[in-house]
Order: C-alpha cells, then structure tokens, then sequence
C-alpha cells in the first residue's frame, strides 16, 4: 500500500527532538530497514560510478556506506557521523573505509577532496542546512555533485507516517516531523539553491518495505530511536497501547507492503 495521510505528532513535539541516537542495531530495526532499500536510488541519481572519490555526510551506521562501497570500492568513500556510536559502528562494517566524526557544518576536509558528497536522510536533522550543503560544496571539487534525500513527512509517505498519523487521530494538533526541512516537495530544491548550486534538480524516490506482521512493524518503535521512537518512550503504559491499537486498525491486515517516499535532489558545485 501506499502510505496516506497528513502526518500527525507528539505531546512531546517530536519536530524539536533530538537526531538519532542509540545502538547502531536498533537503528538498523528502525530505520535501517527503509534506508537501506532507499541507498541504492539515491546513489544512482547522484551518479556514483567507478573511479570517483565520495564522502558519505551523516552515515549513521552505514547503510548508504554499504552501497557506496560496492560501486566504487571501500578505498574510494569517505564517511563521517557526529555521533561516535553509529561511527564505531561503520568502522567496524567496513573497515577498509576512512571513517570519521564529523558534523556537517563543520568538515575536516580540503576545499575540492571529493567528487561528490552524499547526505541519504541527514538534512532535516541539520542545525543549518544551507551552512551543511555549503560545506559539503566546499570539500567537493568545481563541477561535482552534492545529493540530499528527505523522507516525504509533509505528504505523508514517510516510513513513520503511519505512526504519526496514529497520533494525530487521538490528538488533532500534534505534527510530528511534518515540519521539518526538506520533507515538502520542493524544498530541498530551495535548499540547494539558498546553497548557491547549479543545476538542481529535485524527485521523487520510492521504495517498497514489506512486513510480515503488525509487530515486525511496531516493535521497532520501542525502541527510541529518532523523534518517533523518543515520543513513543515518553508515553506512559496506557496511552502506548492506545497509539499501537489506532496503528493497528489504520494499517493493513499483515503481511503488507509499505510504498515510502524521499524526496532527493541533487547540484553542482559552480
């Protein structure tokens, strides 16, 4: 199925959370699971081919490092995370590539080290997106590519929309992460061109996730991680099962498939 509705919210406002955190495996349960499927598209519409230097900016534990990897060669990426968990941990996936901790606003490169620099899910957790795109302009080199992709939390098609339309049923003025940067059509074309890069382009990106039971989707939730796993820890016993209930009866009968969307788009460095 494809994911509808307006995307709802949290008592706890998860807009104004805090990024991802927590053991790399349980963002790999969460998260992992769509991002993984998502890197494959991403990387294809930034054009990442053979011979080609690229840093991987906010890698968590490495889901678009993978993909990066198998085209290029682990020589050829660099990654770099502000969280020393997910860093450990894509060290420890992929040894052979130069990772480090690093955050977007502020990287450790030269001016031109790279051919193109990737942020698969990254900007909308960003303090300043425009700085974050103007840095990764900076370290790649005149003619480059910079890629970013933003779940589509504003339409409604993102992995957590159905949570958070859940949500907004039991409680009309939650938001969720609607608001956050890049989740509309057509801003991160805005971004990118606040950004000073050329040729922007902007698309669409599905990808579909199959889930065999309700609680191959829902458990992961529990786990805190991002916005929609620290509002579900932060609701007591009874309201939890309230939320998982109304998620139940919205969600297909199992096995289903969710259709997610991403809106990416992709510059060049002038």
């Amino acid at each position: 199925m494809s994911i509808g509705g307006a995307a709802g919210g949290a008592p706890h406002r998860a807009s104004g959370a805090a990024p991802f955190g927590g053991a790399a495996e349980s963002y790999d349960r969460f998260m992992g699971r769509y991002s993984g499927l998502l890197a494959r598209p991403f990387a294809d519409l930034a054009g990442v081919r053979e011979g080609q230097r690229v840093l991987d900016v906010g890698c968590g534990p490495g889901a678009l490092t993978a993909e990066l990897s198998r085209r290029i060669g682990p020589d050829a990426v660099t990654a770099i995370d502000p969280a020393e968990a997910y860093v450990e941990a894509a060290r420890a996936r992929h040894p052979s590539v130069r990772v480090m901790v690093a955050s977007a606003e502020d990287l450790p490169f030269d001016n031109g080290a790279f051919d193109a620099s990737l942020a698969q899910l990254v900007v909308h957790f960003m303090p300043d997106p425009v700085v974050g795109l103007r840095e990764m302009a900076r370290v790649t080199r005149a003619g480059g590519v910079i890629a970013a992709c933003v779940w589509d939390h504003f339409g409604g098609t993102a992995p957590t929309s159905p949570l958070w339309a859940a949500a907004k049923a039991l409680d009309a003025t939650e938001r969720g992460e609607s608001l956050r940067p890049g989740s509309r059509e057509g801003q991160l074309s805005d971004l990118f061109n606040d950004a000073r890069l050329g040729a922007v382009e902007e698309t669409g990106l599905v990808v579909p996730v199959e889930h065999p039971t309700f609680d191959d989707w829902w458990e992961p939730f529990t786990l805190g991680v991002g916005p929609a796993g620290v509002y579900v820890a932060s609701l007591d016993p009874e309201h939890r099962e309230r939320l998982r209930a109304t998620c139940a009866r919205m969600l297909p009968e199992a096995p289903f498939t969710l259709e997610v969307r991403a809106w990416a788009a992709r510059g060049v460095v002038q």
